[in-house]
């Protein structure tokens, strides 16, 4: 491992880098005057290849199995004034095993570089997840208890690694980022599994009580980049949890809509509604099957798991993030711009494949 000369400034270790996620991440300290360490683990992106071509981000090749590199890489540098983890196995099926390595080990590791370095703050990239998939009525943080999914080991390992955060590091030293469904140009997980069923479907499928008109809490990646290096940056943010939440209210119905008129804008899209119990059935095989194969995503849709995130009213909370872009005088970006990034996409850029589930 190592890194190239630098100019002196605000430094920042990312892992994650090459996902959704983190290269927006990395484009956000980028573009606010950070150098950005991005760990690169198989691939990087192209988003990711420019910044460092035009020198604002340098590549560190490693591996978060390897901690002690990663260690000794990050002692070679005058500062490391945050470190961002955003690196983790964000699906719906796979052994426990799986997302215990990738989303739980690596936190309490990089919590202990954090505290030898002296690094400031870290921010841990979690989830709303945490909170359970039942009906929600606009809680904030404060008042909605840790929930893990006992079907799914992905919230269950992202609640262990944020007890293990906050036992690592004294509160001004962690803040926590709880992003609800990320969306946005360059999706690579959420969007494209989405607009695959829809492409093969003559409907929109609902299951359940509340027939599509439940919330889905969305979360433009512009708002989880920006919230990110807000907390990282913030003293008020030390020690805090911040769902981050488009302020717009979307129902699940509505977003399957607003997706169809981006990528099938000639399809005619009917709405079924069908009992909550032939879901369970369906999504019971489909999850099992897929568990047993420890595949990267479910075989077909729905899982068990997606099964209950589009059926419950998952209406969170955001006045900690509103707070933290008031602090810093910025705003969140709007579902209407979000949706016009993406109609403006070129054509090439919208027949996308799934790829690996990464965040």
């Amino acid at each position: 491992m190592h890194t190239e000369n630098k100019e002196q400034k605000k430094q920042v270790f990312l892992t994650g880098a090459a996902g959704f996620i983190g290269s927006n991440i990395a484009t956000r300290f980028a573009e606010e005057g950070w150098r950005v360490i991005a760990l690169v683990h198989r691939s990087s992106n192209p988003a990711l290849d420019q910044l460092a071509t035009e020198g604002k981000v340098v590549l560190l090749r490693g591996d978060l199995a390897d901690m002690p590199a990663i260690e000794q890489a990050l002692r070679k540098e005058d500062n490391i004034d945050a470190i961002v983890h955003c690196a983790g196995r964000a699906s719906d099926v796979g052994w426990r095993s799986a997302f215990r390595k990738t989303n739980l080990e690596p936190v309490p590791a990089l919590a202990g570089i954090a505290d030898r370095l002296n690094v400031p703050r870290m921010v841990f990239i979690s989830t709303t997840d945490v909170y359970g998939l039942r009906d929600h009525h606009g809680e904030q943080e404060d008042e909605l208890p840790l929930r893990a999914h006992p079907n799914n080991p992905y919230p269950i390992f992202k609640i262990e690694a944020e007890q293990s955060l906050r036992s690592a590091l004294p509160p001004e030293r962690y803040a926590i980022i709880r992003p609800a469904q990320v969306w946005g140009a360059g999706d690579r997980t959420l969007t494209p599994r989405i607009v695959d069923f829809l492409k093969t479907s003559p409907w929109i499928v609902h299951f359940g009580k509340w027939k599509g008109r439940n919330r889905w809490p969305l979360a433009h990646v512009y708002n989880v980049a920006l919230a990110t290096f807000l907390a990282a940056t913030d003293p008020a943010a030390g020690g805090k949890a911040i769902n981050v939440v488009d302020n717009e209210h979307t129902t699940i119905d509505e977003f399957y809509r607003m997706l169809a008129a981006v990528y099938l804008p000639d399809k005619h899209l009917r709405t079924i509604v069908l009992p909550f119990w032939t879901g369970q059935f369906i999504g019971g095989f489909i999850s099992a099957v897929s568990n047993l194969l420890n595949l990267d995503r479910p075989f077909a849709d729905p899982s068990l798991y997606a099964l209950y995130s589009v059926s419950r009213n998952l209406d969170f909370g955001n006045r900690r993030m509103n707070d933290l872009f008031a602090r810093a005088n910025r705003r969140p970006e709007t579902r209407a711009v979000g949706l016009g990034n993406l109609k403006a996409l070129p054509d090439r850029d919208k027949g996308f494949t799934c790829g690996d589930i990464c965040i």
